[in-house]
């Protein structure tokens, strides 16, 4: 009796570890089809930001005002640069007639330096006033962009939309373009 005992006892725990693994095939099987589901239900999309932009009024205004601020800044710039060598040449004219005594040359020489120094300190000054600007006139239109992109997203159920002109679009075949419809967004 006690090895038909032993016998039943296998029978039964190698009846509940095939039911065990027919609960956890079961389980893993449901698990994997709601993920192919899921998967299934996301919504991909693209759009080319850079030919969007391209094609707006608003980019272009902000192009035009940026330009002309820049030549403002430039021209400055330039009338710096012309009086710096206005007065470097009236400098080397008079110290090579010799109507200049050392203490003068030295003088003069750190006038012209300190000069210098300022038209170098205006061209870093300009850089940073054009990147101002560009950052005052573009971020509108940005925040724009980025709000029709959103309401589009919203309303076709997108769960990414990727940006075609940065290069982090790897696969496009299954996805939608969906520039028309955020430049219907924006008007253009």
């Amino acid at each position: 009796m006690g090895i038909i005992y032993r016998l039943d006892i296998f029978a039964v725990l190698k009846e509940n570890i095939y039911m065990k693994f027919i609960k956890s095939t079961l389980v893993i099987a449901s698990f994997l089809l709601l993920m192919g589901t899921s998967l299934n239900a996301q919504k991909f999309g693209y759009v080319n930001s850079t030919q969007l932009l391209l094609e707006m009024p608003d980019v272009k205004s902000a192009d035009s005002q940026l330009e002309s601020y820049q030549k403002q800044l430039i021209a400055k710039g330039e009338n710096m640069v012309k009086s710096f060598e206005q007065k470097y040449q009236a400098y080397v004219t008079e110290a090579n007639a010799g109507g200049l005594s050392k203490i003068q040359m030295q003088k003069r020489e750190g006038e012209l330096a300190t000069e210098q120094q300022n038209i170098q300190k205006y061209e870093l000054e300009v850089q940073q006033k054009i990147l101002s600007k560009r950052e005052e006139l573009y971020k509108p239109i940005l925040d724009k962009v980025q709000n029709a992109i959103d309401a589009v997203g919203k309303e076709g159920g997108y769960t990414m939309i990727f940006d075609a002109s940065t290069g982090a679009l790897l696969h496009a075949n299954n996805s939608e373009d969906l520039t028309t419809q955020i430049k219907s967004k924006l008007g253009i």
